[in-house]
């Protein structure tokens, strides 16, 4: 199964330019889809991930428009129409 991550702007110098990545999965949960971008572009999933496999405080991840905090964190499932948005926490005053 093909699954779409959509790369913010600040994270595109790690995928050659590009806005999305299109991942092949096995398992249809955003963990899984994750762990194939691990294999593709290991320096993209570091400024993702802790080095525990967590993700960083400031990075939120959305399956469609659900944020997956709420839909069961790395476990939510997601299919082959599915897009997974990385987007950066924005914040100050």
């Amino acid at each position: 199964m093909s699954v779409t991550l959509v790369v913010p702007g600040p994270l595109r110098d790690l995928t050659g330019g590009r806005s999305t990545v299109g991942l092949e999965v096995d398992h249809v949960t955003v963990g899984q889809a994750f762990e194939a971008l691990r294999a593709e572009l290991p320096a993209l999933y570091d400024r993702i991930f802790t080095e525990q496999r967590e993700l960083r405080p400031h990075i939120n991840v959305f399956v469609d428009a659900a944020d997956i905090r709420w839909s069961g964190g790395l476990d939510t499932p997601i299919d082959g129409s599915s897009e997974v948005v990385i987007l950066p926490s924005v914040s100050g005053g």
